[in-house]
């Protein structure tokens, strides 16, 4: 491997430029290795998850070397002793292709507890990442104090910029800065905390050029908008100028006025080149509106996740699935969060595993909700037989009808893992499962002792009865043998991964 060209270590190392651990390990093999690497670990220095960034001090003694004589004299951690004066063996700031304010901040931080010394060096760190970084692609800013747009170079840096991940807490002001000098964005995530709407961020996206990624999530507890009466009006107006471009939408809404839901409900068709969408929040709707919404078709919809809102209703879920399901990949939604005792539950929910197997050719990932009657186990059947690129289900067993008692919830049990045995698709690999659902131990080891010789399983569970000695030593039996690879238990249901 050490004697690999640099080329192939480059194709190679891009390749795992989201593994920082390993990329790390490889500064230490050789001369050759280090130089490969190093500008890769440093086009986004600041967001590596395995760094604790407040205890960093290799780290900031980069970012000191930097420092002008005169900002040098901030640094009062007694702690720090520092070669200011080595030579670099790199110029690591022109490699640098991003800003994370936040691990900046808490970086910086280690130089002094003194707040008047932070910002100043804040300030000049910004002002030499202006000048050495070459273009600027990622801003992820959650607060700012620095108007870093007006710092000499930085108009031609932020003209380059692709990623902006911001809150809406910071100023108008702000956002209208950076829309005179950022107009090449194309993803933008946006986390509202205030029911105030910020025309800044709307003047941010209505100069976007090549826009095609935007989430946006409510995160604020008034649920009632007291200062405008459509405080979203103009941010869903600017967003159907942009539907032609966008193929990803991510929207989290606290709570429309009713105006707004008409708005949205409106110009949801316009984004008909979306790839993904994802809907949440508190989103109620007339029926006559639920009806119109049905018609809507997105031709290359890939992937649609559903939270906890009026659109989750399986009649809605099914219609989208029937008029935009030939390239669904993965169906998201939250089980639990559908009304159980909706009028014809059984009913939509026998017309929805229908409407997956019959339109959804090419479904890799999905939820779903069974009742265990007779009718829905084969339905289920019906589904892992002709959707044969399913790798992964999250599962609810939920009986609308009675109470079951502990022996036929077993029953059902081991019923399904039969089901999955006879026809399970060749690459499937996951199965999450939750509520009343429930094996034996006899039926478990029966259905891990037939699996051996198909794709390692990766379980995942919220019920307790798994974490039993006897299970775990079943388990652990055949995790050996490599038919599982992973069985988790979450405690709580609120914190299950519904995006897989």
């Amino acid at each position: 491997m050490s004697k690999l060209n640099q080329d192939i270590l480059l194709m190679i190392f891009e390749e795992l430029h989201d593994d920082s651990k390993s990329l790390f390990s490889f500064l230490m093999v050789n001369k050759l290795w280090c130089e490969t690497v190093i500008p890769i670990l440093w086009r986004n220095p600041w967001s590596y998850e395995n760094i604790n960034y407040s205890n960093k001090i290799s780290l900031f003694s980069i970012i000191a070397h930097y420092l002008f004589d005169s900002i040098k004299q901030f640094i009062t951690n007694p702690e720090l002793k520092l070669p200011l004066n080595s030579n670099l063996l790199f110029d690591y700031l022109s490699f640098c292709r991003s800003i994370n304010v936040d691990n900046i901040r808490i970086l910086i931080s280690i130089g002094s507890s003194l707040p008047h010394n932070r910002f100043f060096m804040e300030e000049e760190f910004y002002y030499l990442l202006m000048k050495k970084c070459p273009d600027l692609k990622y801003l992820d800013m959650e607060v700012i104090k620095h108007q870093i747009f007006y710092f000499p170079e930085a108009k031609a840096r932020f003209e380059s910029l692709c990623k902006l991940i911001c809150y809406t807490s910071i100023d108008s002001s702000y956002f209208y800065g950076l829309s005179r000098c950022c107009q090449n964005i194309q993803t933008l995530i946006v986390t509202n905390v205030n029911p105030n709407l910020n025309n800044g961020i709307v003047k941010l996206i209505e100069v976007q050029k090549n826009l095609n990624h935007i989430e946006w999530k409510d995160d604020f507890y008034d649920a009632h908008f007291t200062i405008d009466d459509d405080p979203y009006k103009n941010l869903l107006l600017t967003l159907e100028k942009k539907a032609e471009n966008l193929s990803y939408l991510k929207i989290f809404f606290h709570y429309l006025e009713n105006y707004e839901h008409y708005l949205f409900q409106m110009i949801l068709p316009r984004f008909y080149k979306l790839k993904t969408l994802a809907i949440g929040g508190y989103l109620f709707f007339t029926q006559d509106q639920l009806n119109q919404l049905k018609m809507t078709v997105f031709n290359k919809l890939e992937m649609i996740r559903i939270d906890y809102n009026e659109f989750n209703r399986l009649d809605f879920i099914s219609s989208i699935i029937e008029n935009s399901g030939e390239n669904l990949k993965k169906i998201v939604f939250r089980p639990n969060d559908i009304d159980h005792e909706l009028y014809k539950y059984n009913e939509y929910s026998l017309n929805f595993i229908r409407k997956i197997y019959e339109n959804c050719p090419s479904i890799e990932y999905l939820s779903i909700m069974l009742s265990p009657s007779k009718q829905h186990l084969a339905e289920f059947e019906n589904l892992l037989k002709k959707c044969q690129n399913l790798k992964s289900l999250l599962l609810v067993i939920y009986n609308t009808d009675r109470a079951e008692s502990y022996e036929k919830i077993f029953k059902n049990g081991e019923i399904l893992l039969k089901i999955l045995i006879r026809s399970a698709p060749p690459n499937f690999k996951e199965i999450r499962f939750y509520d009343e659902f429930k094996f034996s131990l006899e039926s478990l080891e029966d259905f891990l002792r037939a699996w051996k010789g198909r794709p390692a399983l990766s379980i995942i569970t919220s019920d307790s009865i798994y974490e039993g000695i006897n299970y775990k030593v079943l388990i652990n039996k055949y995790k050996s043998y490599g038919v599982i690879k992973d069985f988790e238990y979450i405690l709580f249901e609120d914190d299950i991964d519904y995006d897989f």
